[in-house]
């Protein structure tokens, strides 16, 4: 567990070398021992990143960056989409926790942008294919859409919430890719 809130530069450079890690890893070398338990429960969490992710159980932030307990702050909801919970969430984060980076985490294979492409969902899936929809137009290709997806929550998170990305001290806003196959993080910025 860190204590001080990191730059958003040195966030991105701990996510990408607990990336680094996991791609060859057998287990989470993330810390989830009784100890850090015990004390994110006394002394809070201080999460280093924020990270908006899709529902998908194949996307797990945690594994994916060799984070434990308290590292992260993570943001789960199918098509990783943005509406106005998710960015109360993120507000809350980067406001009162401190944390300086969020990264908007698409994937390949996303049903959700699969189910965009290629069919009417009904019910409340709707409302998240709809807004899928509106972030990737007529492109067919599910990685290139699923990209576009991420680009459009990373710039909903931008506008509503104010975050300039030229504020060295600000909070830093990045679109980012896991491919399921191999478990690398493409970062988009």
């Amino acid at each position: 567990m860190h204590k001080e809130n990191l730059s958003a530069q040195e966030s991105l450079t701990k996510l990408k070398e607990g990336n680094a890690r996991y791609i060859d890893a057998k287990s989470n070398p993330g810390d989830i021992s009784s100890l850090i338990r015990k004390r994110t429960c006394e002394e809070g969490q201080s999460p280093y990143a924020i990270v908006i992710t899709c529902s998908d159980s194949r996307v797990i932030p945690e594994s994916v960056f060799s984070a434990g307990i308290g590292e992260l702050f993570v943001i789960r909801v199918a098509g990783n989409v943005m509406d106005n919970h998710q960015l109360g969430s993120v507000e809350y984060a980067a406001d009162h926790l401190g944390c300086k980076l969020v990264v908007v985490l698409g994937h390949s294979h996303c049903g959700a942008v699969g189910a965009a492409i290629g069919s009417e969902p009904s019910g409340y899936v709707k409302f998240i294919t709809d807004e899928i929809r509106t972030a990737i137009g007529d492109e067919k290709d599910e990685l290139r859409a699923s990209c576009l997806n991420v680009d459009r929550s990373v710039s909903i998170i931008k506008d509503k919430l104010k975050y300039d990305d030229k504020d060295e001290n600000g909070v830093k806003v990045c679109g980012a890719i896991y491919h399921i196959d191999s478990g690398k993080v493409e970062f988009l910025d």
